[in-house]
């Protein structure tokens, strides 16, 4: 009987483990890191110049199964599903204005292919995270997600 009881008071812990942990974009940026003044004036000069390319990530956060809302920035898919895709903290990153920071922007790959069926809604999206960086033609990223789950951002 005793072992039923501990048993059963386990398991409101073990449903816990498989919860994502909640994060934000303020989240992927080191405590003690402050982002240097932005030496570009990118209205001026229209440039789409990346800045603060040497941000660091959150080293901790490496491996964690997570959730984050953000916007998508299309890669890879079709007209139904995306299998690669940046997140972004705010719509227009990396297409209509600069890229943020590295550390603000996550590489996602997605292998049952991603629905998204409005690319202007922000999205909560599920997965393993990784501290490995990622560069591409757009932007330098300094996370990486391997997707599990999308859907709407309601929040």
């Amino acid at each position: 009987m005793k072992k039923w009881i501990l048993a059963l008071s386990l398991l409101p812990m073990l449903a816990l483990a498989d919860e994502p942990l909640e994060l934000f974009w303020e989240d992927l940026i080191p405590e003690d890191y402050q982002l240097p003044e932005q030496l570009v004036d990118h209205e001026a000069n229209n440039s789409m110049t990346q800045q603060s390319l040497d941000a660091p990530v959150v080293e901790a956060l490496n491996g964690s199964f997570v959730k984050i809302p953000g916007f998508v920035v299309p890669l890879e898919g079709d007209e139904e599903k995306l299998t690669e895709f940046l997140l972004v903290p705010f719509f227009g990153a990396c297409i209509h204005v600069p890229p943020p920071p590295p550390n603000q922007i996550v590489h996602v790959k997605f292998p049952a292919g991603a629905p998204v069926d409005n690319l202007w809604d922000a999205v909560w999206l599920t997965g393993t995270l990784s501290t490995e960086p990622w560069k591409g033609d757009i932007a330098t990223v300094g996370y990486r997600l391997e997707g599990v789950k999308v859907e709407p951002y309601e929040g």
